[in-house]
């Protein structure tokens, strides 16, 4: 009984996850990265949300490319053409906010999306 309720919660949390990505375009959000117990440090961001619930956020010269999928995210960062880091994390919405964390680094970050940009012809 235990591991089919296991199943059961498992399967909601992984509903929420999906239903609370946000639609395809383009967004300015903020990137806030923290280190240890630091404050974290914020930034602007341009992020492309793309369809398959991938992602590119834009800092600068450097790429974070997001490939989300039930309940964790595959991060992998990029400098111009070289990669510079990568790494598998549990994630969770806070509203707009995506949550998730380097473990092996104990870095965390947050990406807060805020309106969705309108295209133009």
């Amino acid at each position: 009984m235990g591991f089919l309720m296991g199943l059961a919660v498992g399967a909601l949390g992984a509903a929420s996850a999906a239903a609370a990505a946000p639609a395809v375009g383009r967004y300015d959000a903020q990137l806030c990265v923290s280190l240890s117990a630091a404050a974290p440090s914020c930034g602007a961001a341009e992020v492309e949300w793309q369809r398959d619930s991938r992602a590119r956020v834009r800092v600068n010269d450097l790429s974070y490319r997001l490939q989300l999928h039930s309940s964790q995210v595959a991060v992998v960062l990029m400098h111009g053409a070289m990669q510079v880091d990568e790494f598998v994390a549990p994630f969770e919405w806070a509203g707009t906010t995506l949550q998730f964390a380097d473990a092996a680094r104990n870095a965390r970050y947050e990406l807060r999306l805020g309106e969705r940009k309108v295209s133009r012809p």
